[in-house]
């Protein structure tokens, strides 16, 4: 018996709202994304915007989960050659700079979960291409979503394209169920078989997040027990939206105004009907 949740229909319409309001934090915090901020600075941002214009709840702030520290910030900031946990602080960004935001809002109890690569200034040529190519990962992922699907599916699309492109997946940490739960079943991983693992139903509602490092797969923990970086200091790159699985595929659930589309690789498939498209 799979211990995953199905959600309901009221359950569902509250991951949308909360969903949306996610992304929309990401939309706000654009433009203050430049050199010369603090992550620190951008971390007040969008806990100011999330609490007194949306009346949302910033779930990472206070987060614990067993054997840590609380989360002393209210979102990540995972700058160049940190992978994901990043804690917002005294650290200027600089132009050449890469760096991902990861937001989670808490709004009327449900989460809504979602990250995007920030470039400041001018990226580098490596830097560019490898958010573009994990971005791509994440939406391939996306689009093997539908019932009767596999998990194993979604994780063996990203590994293959990743490391196509010539680079690697991070084995240690994946996406994940969602819903009043910041993280509950299925644990979602970004390599694998297809067939493999649970199978999806409609209902379910899950992050996808690869994390793809331009480097080795390996890691390194900081001492703050939630930074965590490559350990050949290479550079990583995150992408993540919510994603819910309906009767004919997906639909993503972390979608605002600001949200970049799917990339033409993904696109393609649609045409093609080699994969189904979002819902609207």
């Amino acid at each position: 018996m799979s211990s995953i949740s199905i959600k309901t229909s009221e359950e569902i319409a509250g991951m949308r709202i909360a969903g949306r309001l996610g992304a929309e934090v990401l939309d706000y915090i654009t433009p203050f994304v430049k050199p010369g901020v603090t992550t620190g600075e951008l971390d007040r941002l969008c806990h100011e915007y999330m609490t007194n214009v949306q009346g949302s709840i910033p779930a990472p702030l206070n987060y614990c989960p067993p054997g840590y520290t609380p989360y002393p910030k209210a979102i990540c900031t995972s700058v160049n050659d940190v992978i994901c946990h990043g804690i917002p602080g005294d650290k200027v960004l600089k132009t050449g700079d890469v760096v991902n935001l990861d937001i989670t809002v808490i709004k009327n109890g449900f989460h809504g979960d979602n990250s995007r690569m920030f470039f400041i200034g001018e990226p580098s040529i490596l830097a560019r291409r490898l958010s573009d190519v994990t971005y791509e990962c994440m939406w391939l992922g996306i689009s093997k979503v539908k019932p009767g699907a596999y998990l194993g599916d979604i994780g063996h699309a990203i590994q293959q394209h990743a490391e196509k492109n010539g680079y690697s997946v991070v084995r240690e940490f994946c996406g994940h169920g969602i819903g009043t739960v910041f993280h509950e079943e299925p644990q979602v991983l970004h390599y694998g078989k297809p067939g493999t693992l649970e199978r999806l139903e409609a209902g379910m509602i899950f992050t996808i997040e690869p994390m793809i490092n331009a480097g080795r797969r390996e890691i390194r923990e900081m001492g703050d027990g939630w930074t965590i970086k490559t350990k050949d200091r290479s550079l990583s790159a995150q992408w993540e939206h919510t994603v819910l699985v309906t009767e004919t595929g997906y639909e993503v659930l972390t979608d605002s105004a600001g949200t970049p589309p799917p990339p033409a690789v993904v696109q393609k498939q649609v045409a093609q009907g080699e994969a189904p498209a979002a819902a609207a």
